[in-house]
């Protein structure tokens, strides 16, 4: 129950502390839309966006006006175009773009994202005309954001993808180089990307989502940095428990403004993400955040281990306020928008190398980040594959937002207003990368991705390997194949050098000199140890 104390706590954050609702989203399905004639097809987007998000922003500024609490963006997401678009006859799908570019001017929100490509483990014909567009179609428009995912944990890397997008994003730069490239920061590259991300320039509308759903993503850096300061050289277990509490209150918010919106629109809430998005804005940093903690400047030794204690507690109280969270749900580390980031650059303390460990532990990764504008193709697809890679074995969401500014130097800065700020031009390693980005090919998966399938479902995968034998990762298959006589062994008493053998269809669980061994029937080799 909320008392006075609260409400004017909360209100003391929105005045002070720039706290507000970063976006609510919408997420639309086009899959209706699809249709071989491109006209038609681009007929029918713009009819169910302007008819689903007639109301978003209407709503969006009444909710500010009652509850008082600032929505700083109203935006879009749509199902992956290379989906709807795949039937349509045409080579180019920058038409499409411009119809989206259409509807969501005429809708009044600030982005519409969707213009996207899920490449992990291959490109159809349709992804490939996608990605060949990007460069023109965000030369094209105004709000449109487009994304492709070129990795995952289940499926690995596609590097064909990776060396492309190098190629796209070099071109993008090319074509908005009177706005410094700007069009590359409506541009990323992911690998596990979500379906239910609100945020820009990666949201898309997942095809395992609803008709029609209502996304929320939250800001509060500047409040969390203030909670920080009241316990000051306290133990790094009160740091993570102001946090927590923190985290709490902002999701709070969030689920209240969320809830409250869908019900208005009369469409499903989804989820509130839990990511502490900054801004320009001083006082409203991540980096700032983490030099409370005690780093000098955010960059230095210790910075990694901060951030991963702040999303951590970030995530650990958001739960406990919303019933449905998603998206990507961290600490973003955009340089461009983010005041201390940014100051960390351009002092020499940040650089690409501490952004990727950064990386490891928090949302996203290299988001924002200038470099020279002769930066080649080949090194940029580099950058993308270090981010992946990271994603990949670590079974999170990471991606790439960077901008080789056309005509800039290092120490030069790309200005681009708004939410986007401004960057500073940071270096990268000068030494080649294109004989291995030439490559091409798939970086396969990692042993991490066969973890959540069941020992009955892969035993055909362990067939084509010559073997029936399961192999020593799978933990929660071999306590499902053994669970059937788990009551076996409490009432046969087995002697230490003795072996007991225990028939399960087709598997022998085996005990043997005090070990345990699962062995297939239909194979005379294989046995693995348990």
């Amino acid at each position: 129950m909320l008392n006075q104390k609260d409400i004017l706590q909360t209100q003391d954050m929105i005045d002070k502390r720039h706290l507000d609702i970063r976006t609510i989203t919408m997420g639309i399905s086009l899959l209706d839309c699809c249709d071989p004639d491109l006209k038609t097809c681009c007929d029918k987007i713009y009819r169910k966006i302007t008819r689903c998000a007639k109301d978003l922003v209407k709503v969006g500024e009444d909710i500010e006006k009652e509850f008082g609490i600032p929505i700083v963006n109203k935006r879009i997401s749509v199902t992956p175009i290379s989906i709807v678009a795949g039937s349509c006859e045409t080579d180019s799908y920058v038409e499409i773009a411009k119809t989206l570019d259409a509807a969501a001017i005429t809708c009044g929100v600030n982005f519409i994202g969707g213009f996207s490509a899920l490449v992990q483990k291959g490109c159809t014909t349709g992804d490939w005309k996608l990605i060949r567009s990007i460069p023109e179609a965000m030369a094209a428009t105004e709000r449109v954001c487009a994304s492709v995912n070129v990795g995952s944990t289940k499926a690995g890397i596609n590097m064909d993808a990776v060396a492309e997008m190098g190629r796209i994003i070099k071109k993008t730069a090319e074509l908005t180089a009177d706005n410094d490239g700007l069009g590359c920061a409506k541009v990323v590259v992911f690998a596990n990307a979500v379906e239910d991300n609100p945020f820009m320039a990666g949201a898309f509308h997942g095809v395992g989502e609803p008709e029609c759903v209502l996304n929320v993503g939250v800001s509060g850096p500047g409040v969390v940095y203030h909670a920080l300061q009241n316990v000051k050289g306290q133990p790094f277990d009160v740091v993570a428990e102001t946090i927590k509490k923190t985290a709490f209150q902002i999701t709070r918010m969030g689920q209240l403004v969320g809830k409250e919106a869908s019900r208005r629109l009369g469409v499903p809430f989804g989820i509130v993400d839990l990511s502490l998005a900054p801004t320009p804005a001083v006082g409203d940093s991540v980096a700032r955040i983490l030099e409370e903690m005690g780093l000098e400047v955010c960059g230095t030794h210790g910075t990694t281990a901060a951030l991963a204690m702040l999303n951590d507690a970030v995530k650990k109280g958001g739960v406990m306020a919303s019933n449905h969270v998603g998206g990507l749900s961290g600490a973003f580390i955009p340089v461009s928008e983010d005041e201390g980031m940014i100051a960390a650059a351009e002092g020499g303390t940040l650089c690409l190398d501490k952004l990727e460990a950064m990386t490891c532990v928090c949302s996203v990764g290299l988001d924002m980040i200038a470099v020279p504008g002769d930066t080649s193709a080949a090194t940029i697809s580099a950058i993308i594959a270090d981010e992946a890679a990271i994603g990949m074995v670590n079974t999170k969401t990471t991606a790439v937002r960077i901008i080789p500014a056309p005509g800039k130097t290092v120490g030069d800065r790309v200005e681009m207003g708004g939410l986007l700020g401004s960057a500073p031009v940071m270096p990268v390693h000068d030494k080649a990368s294109e004989d291995f980005i030439a490559r091409g090919g798939r970086i396969p998966a990692p042993l991490e991705s066969l973890k959540t399938c069941p020992i009955v479902e892969r035993r055909a995968a362990y067939a084509e390997r010559g073997t029936d034998s399961v192999p020593n990762q799978d933990r929660k298959g071999r306590t499902a194949a053994i669970s059937a006589v788990l009551g076996i062994f409490q009432c046969v008493c087995v002697p230490w050098r003795a072996m007991a053998v225990f028939q399960i269809s087709d598997f022998s669980l085996l005990h043997c000199g005090g070990q345990l061994f699962l062995h297939a029937q239909r194979s005379g080799d294989g046995a693995c140890f348990l």
